[in-house]
């Protein structure tokens, strides 16, 4: 077999899976793009109650700020109950934190995770509600704010919904990695949310924003083991055929990384993340192949999935090597169509509101910040569990 035969089938193999990841994302991008499906109107019942827990670990700078602010909610005020996950904060957070209408938990972690102060939250908000239990269980995190209807507006659809996730998108820009962190955001939630929805299989869920039904979540909660919960509870939700529906209408504001170190940690953390859900998944694939559980097939593939970032830095870079070795030959035009077609289908994903002159300004910062992606490769360590915290500013 000679060089240029070798040559040849590693460029066709390497084509091959990244057309299989450019692909995926064109679909969705398409389906983004769909009607949304007629909802079944559930029958009236009492107004559900929530138990609304805010992990909180070394969060002294937004805290306050976000509890009082959910505070404000227009629902019944007996209807809820927040639970503040106090852990590493300052004494005179945890004393403004006390003066406020909520349960504040003060655990003392030797290794802390949202995973653990979700845990810790279940296990002990009774002691202060003697026997009590809630109806649904609405996750924020220590940055989110919410508009005051929030709960009066997801009360009237979590009927019949086991699992729902909220809309999270940024509340700030500050500058062009904050920017480009909540377009990123939102690319997300067109492609595993929106247009995952619009065809019927189950949204992605995304750390924060995320409600379930109380009992359910009581009950599994404790499996829970690693960094990156929210992948955890979307197996287990897939696994048992329960549906997750994307509420595109409820809107949580969610803090964006603003600076390139924090970007880094952050998605070194998720690529982690993603690599620990894919093995964890794998064995159960098998099942879900035999049984044509397709929501449990798809969130599998979306795990083996390469990020989008480095996609947009391998494409142009690979069409270019292409073009050194074929010239402007078939393999060479092949990988022009996939780095073509994986811009379009971007485009497609970023709201018509992003799509904006700025937009291309701001994607400058995009080439440093994918080769920051890429160096995340060689520190990806699979039985790392340790949670890396994304620092917040006032």
């Amino acid at each position: 077999m000679s060089i240029w035969t070798i040559i040849h089938i590693v460029n066709l193999l390497l084509w091959t899976i990244m057309a299989a990841n450019v692909l995926y994302v064109a679909f969705f991008a398409l389906t983004a793009h769909l009607p949304a499906r007629k909802q079944v109107k559930a029958a009236a019942s009492p107004t559900p109650t929530f138990l609304v827990p805010f992990p909180a670990y070394h969060e002294d700078a937004v805290i306050v700020r976000s509890v009082k602010t959910f505070l404000k909610q227009d629902y019944p005020r007996d209807h809820y109950h927040v639970v503040v996950i106090s852990d590493h904060m300052a004494d005179d957070t945890n004393r403004q934190l006390s003066a406020l209408p909520v349960t504040l938990l003060q655990p003392t972690f030797q290794k802390s995770s949202k995973a653990k102060a979700l845990q810790y939250a279940i296990d002990n908000y009774q002691l202060r509600i003697t026997n009590y239990e809630f109806d649904y269980v609405l996750i924020l995190d220590a940055d989110n704010i919410v508009a005051p209807d929030f709960l009066s507006r997801l009360s009237r659809i979590v009927t019949p919904h086991q699992a729902i996730q909220c809309h999270r998108t940024a509340k700030n820009a500050d500058n062009h990695i904050a920017a480009l962190d909540g377009i990123s955001e939102e690319i997300n939630n067109s492609l595993f949310r929106r247009g995952h929805n619009r065809i019927g299989l189950s949204s992605a869920l995304i750390g924060s924003g995320m409600c379930f039904h109380y009992p359910w979540f009581k009950a599994h909660v404790h499996s829970l083991d690693s960094a990156v919960e929210d992948r955890e509870l979307e197996a287990l939700l897939m696994r048992q055929r329960i549906h997750i529906h994307y509420a595109e209408d409820l809107l949580v504001m969610d803090e964006k990384v603003s600076s390139s170190d924090n970007f880094q940690r952050q998605r070194l953390r998720w690529m982690t993340g993603q690599a620990q859900a894919l093995l964890r998944m794998l064995p159960h694939l098998p099942q879900a192949l035999i049984t044509g559980n397709v929501n449990y097939i798809d969130k599998t593939l979306q795990q083996a999935l390469i990020p989008r970032s480095i996609l947009l830095l391998l494409l142009p870079l690979l069409s270019l090597l292409s073009f050194l070795l074929f010239r402007l030959t078939l393999p060479t035009l092949l990988w022009l169509v996939l780095t073509l077609l994986l811009f379009v289908a971007i485009l497609m994903a970023i709201p018509p509101r992003l799509r904006t002159a700025a937009l291309a300004r701001k994607a400058l910062a995009l080439p440093s910040l994918a080769c920051r992606m890429a160096a995340n490769l060689l520190h990806i360590h699979i039985g790392n569990k340790d949670f890396s915290h994304t620092t917040h500013s006032k």
